[in-house]
């Protein structure tokens, strides 16, 4: 993943500090705890071979690359799902590998909806998706929209529109890219507000070169954070230190799930970040396991 890489010499210099809790928040956390919270973690994908002998025990197949990855973590950021359709016969020998484990499985919109169609005319498309997700039966997560970042406020009426257009009883998030969402007030708290009106999450993205969408709203009860580190640098674990203090505030507010997935511009080091993570957050909260 390249999105907000930098280079190396340049970590010490960023100021990583997670940005100061939004006013807009309290609308949603109350201040009351949850005592159980769903909290995940994972990574972006199973298919690394570089996790053979690390993660995967040596001589592990391909094919039971996710049979073993279950094993480690409870959910996944299905990245796959963003460069192809499948239906439900694929999606379901993969729900099946998680049978009997609280796992989720968290699908990422098709880039033909995403980033080619501008959301205009994308109905069937999004229904051949979803028929195929809703495979994964008790183990399909929220599914996630990602947009490209030459998609910027000016084609908003396309993105609310669309978002309108889809069934309520999945969850859905949605990762804007474009920097003039985040530059004017005005126009951030107009998608905020539109998102929780329509009950969506904000994917909150933690990425060294790209610190602007770090924005931290939460226009419902659910946060989906996906973070980029970079190959174990010193700095990744002091930010996921700071993120665990701030979703444990979450929790202690009102926060009722988390999501949070691990990427690295070196995929080879993904699980070893992410098993940090999840031993962090094991330490203060409940974890579905």
């Amino acid at each position: 993943m390249d999105f907000g890489r930098v280079p190396t010499a340049a970590l010490a210099d960023i100021d990583f500090k997670l940005p100061a809790e939004p006013v807009f928040n309290k609308k949603v956390l109350k201040g009351k705890p949850v005592k159980k919270p769903l909290i995940y973690t994972g990574c972006a994908k199973w298919g690394i071979k570089e996790w053979v002998g690390t993660l995967y025990p040596a001589g592990t197949k391909e094919s039971q690359f996710l049979g073993e990855y279950v094993h480690h973590f409870n959910s996944i950021e299905l990245n796959a799902t963003h460069y192809q359709v499948y239906g439900p016969s694929t999606i379901a020998k993969w729900a099946e590998k998680a049978k009997g484990r609280h796992f989720k499985f968290c699908p990422k919109v098709p880039q033909t909806i995403s980033h080619f169609s501008n959301l205009v005319n994308a109905g069937d498309k999004t229904s051949a998706f979803l028929e195929g997700i809703m495979a994964f039966g008790e183990h399909l997560g929220p599914i996630f929209l990602q947009l490209s970042d030459k998609f910027s406020p000016a084609k908003r009426d396309n993105l609310y529109a669309y978002l309108r257009s889809l069934p309520t009883d999945l969850q859905f998030f949605v990762e804007l890219r474009h920097p003039e969402w985040f530059a004017d007030e005005a126009i951030r708290m107009e998608l905020f507000e539109t998102l929780a009106k329509l009950k969506i999450g904000a994917v909150i993205t933690d990425a060294a070169g790209r610190r602007d969408v770090l924005h931290m709203h939460l226009p419902i009860a659910k946060a989906f954070i996906r973070f980029v580190g970079n190959s174990l640098h010193r700095t990744d674990y002091e930010r996921i230190d700071d993120w665990v203090n701030r979703i444990n505030f979450w929790v202690e507010n009102g926060l009722k799930e988390c999501y949070f997935f691990m990427h690295m511009h070196d995929e080879a080091t993904s699980p070893q970040l992410a098993a940090y993570v999840d031993k962090m957050l094991t330490k203060t909260l409940t974890l579905a396991k």
